[in-house]
């Protein structure tokens, strides 16, 4: 194991897995496409809490952050993750394990919705699953969700699905308008939530 944590691309991970609505699975090329259909969709809703939603992306800028992000997932530096419906194949959102620290097996939980459908537990629904899978496929000692403090939504998904609120931390990042504002940190701990 040690040797795999200084060599993190050795790592066998699963890049697909289910829930009971959703397929969730790493970003592939030819993504872009259904990506940024459910971004200019959100885009509203996404530029409130999304650093990297300041302006509408074209399909060859969604196809190139896909390819990005696959290269990513294969080096495993960061692990993006597309949430698609079961019944219809319709891309639903976007999460991942980010900001990885292999070492500790520390990883942040990241995500976002199609705003058509949102407030229908999709969110908590694909959190849960990824948090399984970080738990049983990666061994997560860590795993943590951030948020503005403002973005109730956020977290109370982090609530629902079992995180412990652990601080926040003030005037921490800025916000999409570039003004200081509070961070929400959640966490579940191997030994003490799971």
């Amino acid at each position: 194991m040690e040797n795999k944590a200084n060599e993190p691309v050795l790592l066998s991970i699963p890049d697909r897995f289910e829930s009971k609505r959703l397929i969730i699975r790493s970003a592939l090329w030819g993504d872009g496409a259904a990506v940024n259909e459910a971004v200019l969709e959100s885009f509203g809703e996404l530029r409130l809490w999304m650093p990297w939603a300041s302006q509408l992306p074209t399909i060859e800028q969604s196809e190139a952050s896909i390819r990005r992000s696959r290269l990513e997932f294969l080096e495993r530096t960061d692990l993006r993750l597309l949430l698609f419906h079961k019944d219809t194949d319709v891309l639903i959102g976007s999460s991942g394990l980010h900001r990885i620290d292999w070492q500790t097996r520390k990883f942040e939980i990241g995500y976002w919705v199609r705003t058509s459908y949102g407030r229908q537990g999709y969110i908590t629904e694909a959190v849960r699953a990824i948090t399984d899978y970080a738990v049983k496929e990666l061994q997560a000692n860590r795993i943590e969700i951030r948020c503005d403090s403002r973005n109730v939504q956020s977290a109370r998904v982090a609530e629902r699905c079992g995180f412990t609120l652990e601080g926040i931390l003030r005037n921490d990042k800025c916000d999409v308008d570039g003004l200081l504002r509070d961070t929400m940190i959640f966490s579940r701990v191997r030994g003490v939530e799971y």
